[in-house]
């Protein structure tokens, strides 16, 4: 098993300088860029970079991404959220509160009862399916489940593997929506360097650097992405900004995200969660595509298309699913999409240990 995770060990970057190591990912990261950009896929500039470092992982390079660049990163994408946004979305929530409930409920639902199977079954030790089922808040769920009996090295595999399957598969499906509709959609060419308001650039970039100290300080869980994102909402809203992101900043911050989620996979942590795997992958495939079938309900019984059902109700992470819904379709709902991620985010927080809670309970009560 761990040979077909891992490379031959002899396939090894560990002894390669840094700088080659850096040009490296570099140039990797741009190849499979313009591999996935070649065949017509959404957020090609997440899914390129994020290519890219998995494989330097698995063969034992060793670069070192500082927190500083990716938390930036995760502002600019709120940001990014926050400019395509409107509070019209308010009133949409209020109106059909029942549906959209029920559609954030429905992939918590789903997710806890895998992980407690898992749990009962003992496929996993203690609360690790649990917590590694949690539809987002990957790095929160992560470093949450060491202090609730669960394994941390398979709960970080399972949450960050998630992420990749989830990103991957709705970019395909993004895709397929994108090519068999009769609109005649394509993704538009990127023009790099558009003129810009500096004033209002600058504005955004203060937005970004204030925030992020500001929600580590508060301990907001995914703070860097959701403070910039409903501080800028409401700052637009109110007309004191303009919320400004030139394309290279965009696809820098893809770049860190991409590069942040792939590294994560290093050849230790593959080969220790080996004999796992199927399970693992076994376990994201029917929770995807159990929330594609939410998905489709939602969109089938009422006025929502069916990508803007199926992006709302894809389980985390709530920063790739933002980047393919910007990089899909004008008539994507992101709005609604991010909606539903953000309030399943908070729920998530809440569920999971409450669920470990019951686990635990049930477990004693059954010894005793």
């Amino acid at each position: 098993m761990v040979k077909f995770l891992c490379p031959p060990s002899r396939w090894t970057l560990k002894n390669w300088p840094g700088l080659w190591q850096w040009t490296g990912l570099i140039l990797v990261s741009v190849f499979f860029t313009l591999l996935w950009n070649s065949l017509h896929m959404p957020a090609a500039l997440l899914l390129g970079p994020m290519s890219a470092a998995i494989l330097f992982s698995v063969m034992n390079g060793h670069v070192h991404l500082s927190q500083k660049p990716f938390s930036f990163a995760q502002g600019v994408i709120g940001c990014m959220v926050a400019h395509n946004l409107s509070f019209k979305i308010l009133g949409e929530i209020i109106k059909d509160w029942p549906i959209f409930l029920g559609g954030v409920f429905s992939v918590i639902i789903i997710s806890n009862l895998i992980g407690w199977l898992l749990t009962r079954l003992k496929l996993f030790p203690g609360t690790t399916a649990l917590w590694g089922a949690a539809p987002g808040a990957a790095t929160v769920m992560t470093l949450m489940s060491e202090s609730y009996d669960a394994d941390i090295r398979l709960v970080a595999f399972m949450q960050y593997f998630r992420v990749i399957c989830v990103a991957v598969i709705a970019s395909f499906i993004s895709q397929i929506w994108m090519a068999s509709s009769n609109s005649g959609y394509q993704l538009p060419s990127i023009v790099w360097f558009p003129p810009m308001d500096w004033t209002n650039f600058a504005k955004t970039l203060a937005l970004i650097i204030v925030a992020i100290p500001i929600s580590r300080l508060l301990h907001i869980p995914n703070g860097r992405l959701l403070l910039p994102l409903f501080t800028g909402l409401i700052l637009q809203y109110l007309g004191y900004i303009h919320l400004t992101l030139p394309p290279l900043l965009l696809a820098f911050s893809y770049t860190m995200l991409g590069w942040n989620i792939g590294l994560r996979f290093s050849r230790a942590v593959v080969s220790y969660v080996a004999h796992s795997f199927f399970q693992v992958f076994a376990a994201i495939i029917v929770l995807i595509l159990l929330c594609g079938c939410m998905g489709a309900l939602l969109a089938h019984f009422t006025h929502i298309d069916p990508l803007t059902a199926y992006l709302a109700t894809s389980p985390g992470g709530s920063d790739s699913i933002a980047i393919i819904a910007a990089s899909s379709p004008d008539k994507i709902d992101m709005a609604f999409i991010m909606a539903m991620q953000t309030v399943r985010l908070i729920a998530v927080l809440l569920s999971v240990p409450f669920m470990t809670f019951l686990s635990h309970y049930h477990t004693q009560k059954s010894k005793a």
